[in-house]
């Protein structure tokens, strides 16, 4: 049982809750600072004080003042109203993140919201109640509004909630679980949607995921360098220590600890002196990736536990205040900069995996690691697919950050983009998840033919366990079957990843 309380929650703990079944508890702490929060807000409804978002119209609207009768009317009509997603909808992990990241925040007791519809989140959480939020529709500023108007919906009875693979209507899970939906009042609906949780959740698990692939890329790299005959002087501490990134280090030290004990690899001036920079500068190019993914860190874990909706209640409720912190500038960057420092490690490795096929550049192994040259083609066509998934990631690298365009009526007259950045991040980390498999797949060959009694204990024990999935290559046959099956395996170890 992870404790939330607004403040505190950390990708580990996310891990847990995504993929360990972990459920939530609400802290004492924050509760009362929920109902402070409220108690500021209905004062404010009750002395008919002029508030954004309480009693006013939102955007353009902030100006149109609404009477007292009508606060609940407002909020109905801004989740239907914003509720207008496009497209495929996220996957449930994600849902499931965006209920945990909206109910963190919401405990900080700065969103005048009230403790029974907080309660209904974590019950959401505990019972695996995930809405199905469309992907598309998020400027990222003013929050990520249509996709947590969607979530938001399954709370008032009128969305629809993953069962499976189908999607089925919120208020027959109400009434499966002998619950009412949530009737909404002041300020609740603009707290349920003005903040940053998509493009965040979206982003835990591309980080989360992101961590994994980047530990695999290491022991997929040692394989190759096991097929190739690879120079391990590169690897050697002084190099490293000499330039200070305690990432490159780092990198380095597990690449000797995966070929510890290999009779494959060589020292400089065995075979020849250095080797080609995909293999040579390994620590140096994955541990730039890893410096990525420990700003990228920062950055969610700081936003996972912030207040980002709009207006703040402060002061113990004396104070209501208008501000911007649903703009989601900095994870809009931390997602662009995700997707650079992923793309470059499937960039690379499909160099590996040129090298491993290509009869003028691996060591003396099989062309294309076919097991007859010319009537059967081997990993020709694997090559292929790597090439053009690599390409298709420098499209999507495009930052979506350097773009906006002006909405309500400009009134918000700059936007992040955030949530695109966040969905194209994790399109390529599925892309470069999948150059990894190929790279998998060509190592694995790769050291059947040097000698798998010669390859370092730990790269064997990957071998067999891939040996378990995918058989030796004796023959042609549909190499789409391999990449998905390992692109699986790859993808499971994200739950147990640490």
């Amino acid at each position: 049982m992870i404790s939330l309380k607004g403040n505190g929650l950390t990708l580990e703990n996310m891990r847990a809750l995504l993929y360990q079944n972990e459920q939530v508890k609400l802290e004492k702490t924050a509760i009362e600072a929920v109902v402070k929060s409220r108690k500021a807000v209905e004062t404010i409804v009750k002395d008919r004080r002029i508030v954004y978002g309480i009693n006013t119209g939102f955007g353009k609207f902030s100006d149109v003042s609404i009477d007292e009768e009508n606060v609940r009317v407002l909020q109905l009509h801004l989740i239907r109203s914003h509720a207008c997603g496009i497209g495929q909808p996220f996957d449930e992990i994600v849902s499931r993140a965006m209920l945990i990241l909206r109910l963190n925040a919401l405990l900080k007791g700065f969103s005048g919201i009230r403790l029974e519809v907080l309660e209904r989140l974590a019950y959401m959480v505990n019972h695996r109640i995930h809405p199905v939020i469309p992907q598309q529709g998020s400027l990222g500023a003013s929050g990520d509004l249509a996709p947590l108007s969607h979530l938001a919906l399954v709370l008032i009875g009128e969305g629809f909630v993953w069962d499976g693979e189908k999607h089925i209507a919120s208020k027959k899970i109400w009434a499966k679980h002998n619950l009412q939906p949530i009737i909404l009042e002041a300020k609740e609906g603009l707290a349920l949607i003005n903040g940053t949780q998509a493009m965040t959740a979206q982003g835990v698990v591309n980080w989360l995921e992101s961590e994994t692939l980047a530990y695999q890329t290491e022991w997929i790299a040692a394989m190759s360098m096991e097929a190739l005959h690879g120079i391990t002087d590169a690897f050697h501490p002084a190099i490293h220590e000499a330039r200070g990134y305690s990432e490159q280090v780092g990198v380095a030290q597990r690449m000797l600890k995966w070929l510890e004990g290999s009779k494959l690899v060589t020292k400089q001036g065995e075979k020849r002196v250095q080797d080609a920079y995909s293999l040579r500068c390994i620590p140096q190019i994955h541990g730039a990736s890893w410096q990525v993914l420990e700003y990228v860190k920062e950055k969610l874990e700081i936003e996972m536990n912030a207040a980002t909706d709009n207006p703040l209640i402060v002061d113990n409720g004396d104070t209501v205040i208008s501000g911007g912190n649903f703009h989601g500038q900095s994870i809009a960057f931390a997602m662009d900069f995700l997707k650079i420092g992923i793309a470059e490690l499937a960039n690379v490795s499909e160099r590996r995996i040129e090298r491993l096929v290509n009869p003028q550049l691996n060591e003396g192994l099989p062309p294309f690691l076919s097991p007859q040259p010319g009537l059967q083609s081997g990993a020709m066509i694997l090559q292929y697919a790597a090439a053009s998934l690599v390409s298709e990631n420098k499209t999507l690298a495009h930052p979506a950050s350097v773009d906006s365009i002006p909405s309500s009526a400009n009134q918000e007259d700059h936007v992040s983009m955030g949530t695109i950045g966040a969905r194209h991040a994790s399109q390529i980390i599925q892309n470069a998840r999948r150059v990894l498999a190929i790279e998998a797949l060509c190592a694995t060959q790769g050291v059947e033919y040097r000698g798998v009694n010669l390859m370092s204990p730990s790269l064997f024990s990957k071998w067999e366990d891939i040996r378990k999935i995918i058989p030796s290559i004796t023959e042609d046959r549909i190499f789409h079957k391999d990449i998905e099956k390992l692109n699986d395996y790859l993808k499971k170890e994200t739950i147990k990843n640490k």
